[in-house]
């Protein structure tokens, strides 16, 4: 089997490498010189629909309708694009090897790829129950959403088991968007959760309580402060039940399981300097190995705001660190220079008629604002992080375009918090007039 070569690869096939790709052809790459190898069956997709507008029983979003670069507002790259643009798209290929030394990559089938310069844009895995030893994770009807695959075979499942039981494992980003979407299929839901409140990496507990309360209102049973231990099957190993670490037991036609991802570098180890996690890069999206870049949920960059080494798992992130690299490396070979990545970071999500942003970093003193009772008929409500005097992050529900923009600039601007209490009665208002 003769081997592949090209001067740029993209390893991986998700929402870093479709940005990539965009990026590569705005720079002018010529015909045949870059392939992006991916172990998915389609084109690069905008990942977050798969936990929102797939599920939906009506309005579903659908291939082509998502794939990138659509997500951010930009032209929808089908496949014959990279066609037209004498990019190879190298599908349904997993690679099980990585020679970084001797610019190889090598796929489960054998076929041997090499590269001049490698993007990595592997992204992260789920991480499963199984990983934890938990009793009957294996058995069918548990699902994980990662891929166009896994959407698929929950869409399935909730045709197959309508107005059935799902129970949904986790309070983060996949577990509050889940269990809405499930709701709104008319399944019965329930959430459970270890935390004092769901999505504690960035909610407030005043934050988490209007959005606990109005799941609740929406009819979906919150069940804090424990862990499922194991499942019970039919003579079909079909998920029955869910058995909890406090004894009880819930019934369950549907498991959804959303406990985190991890950074997808294990090709990588012990070839490449590694830290916090991911694989450590500069803020041009080089590694420690020379004409390798790492992108999006697998990079450790400095975030040049906060002065520090950070790895995002986000679709923001994944879509500008694979932008600033390949304006990097065309850069690089130009004999010019490009500015440091200065990342302000984002993250949001919808659900039901919800929809929040929230930008900067989470640390510090918290201010509430605004109406957060979950029965108000508008939902406008935020929070405000304070370090060392200054706000450094903003939270907002129901926001406009406008307001959505006044929170991010608080957030880049870090302006001076003269008093709290102040902060909290002007509310929206101090970040309008920022």
């Amino acid at each position: 089997m003769a081997d592949k070569a090209f001067k740029y690869v993209i390893l991986g096939g998700g929402v870093a490498a479709g940005y990539a790709a965009r990026e590569f052809a705005n720079q002018g790459v010529n015909l045949g010189e870059l392939a992006i190898i991916s172990k998915e069956t389609v084109a690069p997709y905008e990942r977050p629909a798969l936990s929102k507008a797939y599920l939906f029983p009506e309005g579903t979003a659908r291939l082509p309708g998502f794939h990138v670069c659509v997500g951010s507002g930009g032209e929808r790259l089908l496949p014959e694009w990279y066609t037209e643009k004498g990019i190879s798209l190298i599908l349904n290929t997993e690679v099980v090897k990585a020679d970084l030394a001797s610019k190889t990559l090598i796929s489960a089938t054998g076929e041997t790829f090499k590269y001049q310069i490698l993007i990595i844009a592997t992204g992260s895995t789920v991480i499963r129950l199984s990983d934890f030893g938990v009793k009957g994770a294996d058995a069918t009807n548990i699902f994980y959403l990662r891929e166009i695959d896994d959407a698929d075979k929950l869409v399935e499942a909730i045709k197959a088991k309508k107005n059935g039981k799902a129970l949904v494992v986790g309070g983060g980003y996949i577990g509050l968007e889940l269990s809405a979407a499930l709701k709104i299929n008319n399944i019965d839901v329930s959430m459970v959760y270890p935390e004092p409140w769901c999505m504690p990496r960035l909610f407030t507990a005043d934050l988490a309580s209007f959005y606990e309360s109005y799941y609740a209102n929406k009819g979906i049973k919150i069940i804090k402060g424990t862990v499922a231990t194991g499942f019970g099957t039919n003579e079909d190993m079909e998920v029955m039940d869910v058995k909890l670490k406090d004894g009880r037991v819930m019934e369950a036609d549907i498991v959804v399981v959303g406990v985190g991802g991890r950074p997808m570098t294990k090709l990588f180890k012990g070839q490449i300097e590694e830290e916090k996690g991911g694989i450590k890069t500069d803020g041009f999206f080089k590694t420690s190995v020379p004409d390798v870049y790492a992108v999006g949920d697998v990079a450790t960059f400095p975030m040049k705001l906060y002065d520090e080494m950070r790895r995002v798992e986000h679709v923001d992130h994944a879509r500008k660190s694979a932008e600033q690299a390949v304006k990097a490396i065309f850069a690089r070979e130009q004999g010019n220079s490009i500015d440091e990545y200065d990342y302000l970071p984002y993250f949001y999500s919808r659900a039901f008629d919800l929809s929040w942003q929230f930008y900067g970093d989470n640390v510090g003193e918290t201010v509430f604002f605004g109406d957060g009772s979950p029965t108000s008929p508008n939902h406008k409500f935020g929070s405000y992080w304070i370090k060392d005097g200054k706000v450094v992050g903003a939270f907002l529900e129901g926001g406009t375009p406008e307001e959505n923009k006044a929170i991010a600039k608080v957030a880049r601007v870090q302006p001076p918090a003269l008093s709290l209490d102040l902060l909290a009665t002007e509310g929206l208002t101090f970040a309008c007039k920022i």
